[in-house]
């Protein structure tokens, strides 16, 4: 057999310097998932201060830090790599390509997101996490407020960290446009693809928006610029703007895909085509156009006025429609359906009610008036978590169950995903459904105490008791991964859920070349086409051959180290640093372009040994 050019990396080496998506994928998950689960804790400590009247074990600035990191964390740091990490692992198998389009910049993706988390939580260690909320508003974010270098790590974690999420967009942009097989037209991708499509779309416009309000505030409070100063002619709602032209796109950046992730799995498990495919795909461009259309209903309350108050307030409102289409959709989908409840599916169906009560609650914050009294409360607590935990996180869920085995080739036990769904479902709903109610009877939100005799006492027991029970379910999730890779399993079948496309036509988990030949599409749910044919496979666009793959590189990884030591550097205003970690990066991204990547190839006798072990 022909050896590879260039040998395969093994152990840890392998996954530091690799530039295949699937292991970049594998690589976003557990840093993401790592991230969640700090985040998650965050959230029990919060409410573990707030589980009966003036407590007193996280108060003051600390409550502040917890409030600002779990925020923080959990919107860029858990939400946004998990989601990359599904759209790794699937959206090149969809649309039956070999690879990304940009090997090296997914790469380079991955590792700028984890050096901008791990540089922000090591604020914890250094003088302290940021305490100026998740948003970070200033004046409070300012030196004025905010003495310690808290925000600094804030301001520079997010921008390294959203670089990487920037260039990751661009790249399944490309990918998605460019790498699509023969006969895969734009009204042929499966829904998870499109979602993925507009997401990297929403990406490429919205973080630059706060890349540009991050660096105005990092040079307000390292280079003593007033940018934000109103004492100096500065403007505290331009952060405010800036935030929220990102701030609200993001919601959909994280919501889309969990649209898609349900609709492949409830077409899947319903065994039908997906109810209305033309209308989803319309209803999810027409969210990405009017998500940037919205975000000054965060603002309703600053005093723009009547008149902007009134449009934004029906540009929120018609974003209903189109989310209302999916639901529509998801339902008929199901109806007369021969529907298998499988973990995933519960995951799937549970959402659609869940997701529902979030874009209700979302409708009456859009009316300006109303939402005045709405205004700072705990049902927007409640709404917000109603649409991106209830919503993200348990399309979410669905995709691990559905495409596990595809990433790692073992089942995850189904059993165990039963009852990681009840007790998270019911925990979750538990925790975030009486907040409504809190808010209504006047509770603020961000106060770390409240006084007894207000009628507040039994809302926050419940609503503590609830995460509680969510953090057991997430807690099962993790034991039935490690009770699945723990045991001795074969391995799991090509298409273990009778799937409709083209990731379910290769071996689980994917070879390293995805697809020995590249498949001919011929409709909608390509591979459900085939198989109603009575055919066994895809039929190839091309004969077996050679096929080239990208070198791994370590110079992704070198880089971000260097973009991690220039924002220490810049948090405690030790320039020399600075410049050293940015020379770091400029001379990885002269040794790239001076020197070709040639890749290796893979024989034919390799392709076909490989296939004829997957099919045994």
């Amino acid at each position: 057999m022909a050896q590879h050019v260039r040998p395969r990396n093994t152990g840890l080496w392998d996954w530091i310097t690799t530039v295949d998506h699937k292991k970049i994928g594998i690589l976003y998950l557990v840093a993401g998932g790592f991230f969640f689960l700090l985040g998650g804790l965050e959230a029990l400590l919060m409410r573990l201060q707030l589980m009966y009247p003036e407590q007193n074990f996280f108060i003051g600035a600390t409550f502040n830090e917890l409030l600002t990191m779990h925020g923080t964390t959990m919107i860029f740091l858990a939400a946004m790599p998990l989601i990359f990490a599904v759209m790794n692992a699937v959206v090149p198998l969809q649309i039956g390509a070999r690879d990304v389009a940009f090997p090296f910049v997914n790469s380079l993706g991955f590792w700028l997101f984890f050096s901008g988390g791990v540089l922000l939580n090591l604020s914890w260690f250094m003088g302290g996490a940021p305490e100026a909320g998740w948003t970070a508003y200033v004046p409070l974010s300012g030196m004025q407020f905010s003495k310690t270098t808290g925000v600094s790590f804030y301001v520079l974690g997010l921008q390294i960290a959203g670089i990487g999420t920037l260039i990751g967009g661009i790249n399944f942009l490309v990918t998605i446009i460019n790498m699509r097989a023969p006969g895969m037209t734009f009204m042929r991708m499966p829904m998870f693809t499109w979602t993925a499509f507009i997401t990297s779309a929403l990406i490429l416009f919205a973080f630059p928006a706060i890349t540009v309000g991050l660096v105005l505030l990092m040079f307000d409070r390292i280079f003593g610029a007033v940018f934000f100063n109103v004492a100096s002619g500065g403007n505290v709602l331009l952060w405010q703007h800036l935030f929220w032209i990102f701030g609200h796109p993001e919601v959909y950046i994280l919501i889309l895909p969990a649209f898609g992730m349900i609709s492949e799995v409830i077409s899947t498990f319903a065994k039908k085509r997906l109810f209305g495919y033309s209308a989803m795909v319309f209803a999810t461009i027409v969210i990405g156009f009017l998500g940037f259309m919205v975000w000054v209903h965060h603002m309703f309350t600053v005093g723009l006025g009547p008149v902007a108050n009134s449009l934004f307030s029906i540009a929120t409102m018609l974003i209903a429609v189109p989310t209302g289409i999916k639901i529509f959709n998801w339902l008929f989908t199901l109806w007369g359906g021969q529907i298998r409840f499988t973990a995933a599916n519960l995951f799937a169906v549970g959402f659609i009610p869940t997701f529902t009560i979030g874009g209700m609650t979302g409708v009456m914050l859009s009316v300006a008036p109303a939402d005045y009294q709405y205004q700072d409360s705990y049902f927007v607590v409640a709404h917000f978590h109603y649409v991106l935990v209830g919503g993200m996180m348990l399309g979410l869920f669905a995709a691990f169950y559905y495409w596990w085995p595809k990433m790692f080739g073992k089942m995850l036990n189904e059993a165990m995903g039963k009852w990681n769904f009840w007790l998270f479902f019911i925990g979750f709903h538990l925790t975030f459904f009486p907040q409504h109610f809190l808010g209504l009877m006047g509770m603020p939100r961000r106060v770390f105490t409240f006084m007894g005799g207000q009628q507040l006492e039994l809302g926050n027991l419940i609503s503590t008791w609830g995460a509680i029970i969510m953090g057991v379910g997430t807690l099962l999730f993790l034991v039935n991964v490690a009770y699945t890779h723990m045991k001795k399993q074969p391995q799991a079948p090509a298409d273990p859920w009778d799937g409709r496309t083209l990731e379910w036509t290769i071996a689980s988990p994917a070879p390293e070349y995805n697809f020995a030949q590249t498949p001919r599409v011929r409709g909608i749910d390509a591979f459900w086409i085939e198989k109603m044919a009575g055919n066994k496979g895809m039929t190839p666009a091309e004969p077996l051959g050679p096929i080239h793959m990208p070198s791994p590189s370590v110079l992704p990884f070198i880089m971000s180290i260097g973009f991690f030591i220039a924002g220490m550097g810049f948090v405690f205003n030790k320039y020399l640093f600075a410049i050293v970690g940015l020379g770091i990066v400029l001379i990885c991204m002269f040794f790239r372009s001076y020197k070709d990547d040639e890749g290796f190839h893979i024989d034919v006798e390799e392709i076909k040994e490989t296939e004829k072990g997957a099919r045994l």
